[in-house]
């Protein structure tokens, strides 16, 4: 996959990591949909604005597909907690490898100032087969186009702050009419372990 100039989608890295996620009836479909959508179909555009560096959570909202209200954040928070240990260990080692992990309001990842002024995003599988394509751009909107395997749309980014962005997608997911928002904010600067 060619290296995009600051778009690139995290989705695109985690698609390949909710193939997977254990196969329970409700688990999976949510987990395909709104694990990747939550980390962001949103570019972290870091020179619409100078983002801070450090740790990001990443929350979604207002998700539905088809039609149909898909669980929120908080519901998705408490589907992982409940999984059986061995489960739960797998997700958060995969979702560790990535460099992300389960915070306490949604998906917690670190950008480095390294990352941040090179404009490259650590979520970066190049088997996924997404792509994206910024439309317009501003120092507080970037709007974008993104087609993945399994979803396709379109979405904008507003720059509260260089600590919060928030993000509206629209498009289809499985041939389905798709759409959520998401936050993002800077919730400190230290990235621990979060750092890869």
């Amino acid at each position: 996959m060619r290296r995009e100039p600051v778009g690139v989608l995290f989705i695109c890295g985690l698609l390949g990591l909710a193939n997977h996620l254990p196969r329970r009836p409700v688990m999976r479909p949510i987990f395909r949909f709104t694990l990747p959508l939550a980390l962001c179909l949103s570019p972290v555009v870091a020179s619409a604005l100078d983002l801070q560096p450090g740790v990001w959570e990443v929350s979604s909202h207002n998700m539905q597909v088809g039609g149909q209200a898909m669980p929120g954040m908080e519901e998705m928070l408490a589907q992982m907690q409940n999984l059986p240990p061995e489960q739960r260990q797998m997700m958060e080692s995969m979702m560790a490898e990535q460099g992300i992990k389960l915070g306490a309001g949604g998906v917690q990842m670190c950008l480095t100032a390294e990352q941040i002024k090179a404009q490259e995003i650590p979520l970066h599988d190049p088997d996924s087969g997404c792509s994206n394509e910024i439309l317009e751009r501003s120092a507080t909107l970037w709007k974008f186009r993104f087609n993945c395997p399994d979803a396709q749309g379109e979405g904008e980014t507003r720059f509260v702050s260089d600590k919060e962005f928030t993000t509206q997608v629209k498009g289809t997911y499985n041939g389905q009419p798709s759409s959520m928002e998401s936050r993002a904010r800077w919730v400190g600067a230290d990235c621990g372990a979060l750092k890869r």
